[in-house]
């Protein structure tokens, strides 16, 4: 059987554009499917021929996973606009982007791809993946802050998840994380009085920095992606893995509801099978009918992962 992918998932995967940026160009009618202005919500395969205003587009290009060790300073955005993003840093032939994020003041590991699949089943909060930090205090360290770090701590309108906290130095401790939130050790750290000085992220998973100096990238080894893959192997991509068992108020005895997933109808489920049925033929030409538009209430969203 074919294997058929949604229209703007098809032209992200060749690097062209992003999804959302896809999505725009079938909207606007830029794009053609075996000659024909696709609706929205399509599905092709790779026999298709999928033209972007009048032009072919590359072929997919190999999957890429890359180790980079980011430096202060350095943005996590494929932005164009800010100079200092992390796509220009890494200077990579094909079109990638990072695994989660470090905000700019912070250094260390961070993985970049230009495999969507992968991104959600590492970054999902509900997979407990670790990542692991050294982290650098304006102050002397104490027990009481040690255990108070492991223990969790109101933040962000929830309690962070207990962790590993092992202190290194007068100022200086190892944290282990398996959550994302927004600036979390920083956060963690100045609601117990403390600013962070430095914070380095040292390991993700099985992946460590060993042998990749500040600003340097490398691919990942087949051995660390398939005990990567191994490790994800049952890990969910759905955003109901994203949520904290502890993120949930107290007062709210049941969990909210999720959202129902987005159902195409049977216009939208298969090109191959519009043209199969006629739906394209000659007398009934589409060309130039207006493609149709997407529902103005629609959002799409991206996780972020921030230190």
């Amino acid at each position: 059987m074919t294997d058929l992918k949604r229209l703007n998932k098809f032209i992200s995967d060749t690097g062209f554009c992003s999804r959302r940026e896809a999505d725009k160009y079938i909207e606007d009618g830029r794009v053609t499917v075996n000659g024909i202005r696709p609706e929205m919500g399509v599905k092709v395969a790779l026999s298709d021929t999928v033209l972007i205003d009048g032009k072919p587009l590359k072929k997919v290009p190999k999957r890429a996973y890359i180790a980079y060790n980011k430096p202060v300073g350095i943005t996590c955005t494929t932005e164009r606009k800010i100079q200092s993003n992390i796509v220009k840093a890494v200077n990579y032939p094909d079109r990638i982007f990072p695994i989660g994020r470090l905000d700019r003041p912070s250094e260390g590991l961070i993985f970049l791809t230009n495999e969507g699949d992968i991104v959600n089943k590492i970054l999902r909060a509900g997979n407990n993946h670790e990542k692991e930090y050294v982290v650098t205090v304006d102050k002397p360290l104490n027990r009481q802050f040690v255990n108070k770090m492991a223990g969790g701590l109101p933040i962000l309108d929830t309690v962070t998840k207990k962790c590993k906290v092992t202190q290194t130095g007068p100022q200086q401790f190892t944290i282990v994380l398996t959550q994302g939130l927004n600036r979390q050790i920083r956060r963690m750290c100045e609601y117990l009085g403390y600013e962070v000085v430095t914070l380095k992220r040292v390991r993700i998973m099985n992946v460590t920095l060993k042998g990749l100096n500040v600003g340097q990238w490398r691919h990942l080894t087949e051995q660390e992606m398939a005990e990567i893959n191994n490790s994800i192997a049952d890990s969910g991509k759905t955003e109901e893995l994203s949520v904290d068992e502890n993120k949930q108020p107290a007062n709210i005895s049941k969990p909210k509801q999720a959202r129902t997933p987005y159902k195409e109808n049977d216009k939208k489920r298969d090109f191959a099978k519009h043209v199969k049925q006629g739906r394209f033929d000659s007398k009934n030409d589409q060309t130039n009918a207006k493609p149709a538009r997407r529902n103005s209430t629609t959002r799409t969203g991206t996780l972020s992962l921030k230190k």
